[in-house]
């Protein structure tokens, strides 16, 4: 059983401030042997949430580059959307939540999203 389109997440009320910790893992394509191929389908990267008090892991395309951020830098996801998985079992069901979003990016220092492009880049300081 699955959500038709995941649950849309207000980022700021269910994140607060997250922070960059490391790569968790790359997710194959699966061949129509059943064996694993060389192309990654997704990659699961671990946050630091302070609004949750933990560790939470969000997958992105594996079209998005690879991400090597700095640890704990400060980060923000991009159209982020909450879904489940539920496996029937002799009490009912298990379900388990994952987090899916289109990017992660840096947050600047003026709390928008993205590298800042410096309008005086190459342009002697004053």
């Amino acid at each position: 059983m699955r959500l038709a389109n995941g649950i849309v997440i207000d980022k700021e009320k269910t994140f607060g401030v997250l922070k960059f910790s490391a790569l968790r893992r790359e997710v194959h394509v699966q061949n129509e042997d059943g064996t694993v191929s060389e192309e990654i389908k997704e990659r699961t990267y671990d946050l630091k949430c302070n609004t949750q008090g933990r560790m939470i892991q969000v997958s992105v395309p594996a079209t998005v580059p690879l991400k090597d951020y700095d640890y704990n830098a400060e980060v923000e996801l991009i159209n982020p959307v909450a879904d489940t998985v539920a496996n029937a079992n002799y009490r009912g069901a298990d379900v388990d939540w994952y987090v899916k979003a289109d990017d992660i990016v840096l947050k600047n220092k003026n709390g928008h999203a993205g590298i800042s492009q410096n309008i005086s880049q190459g342009q002697p300081k004053k």
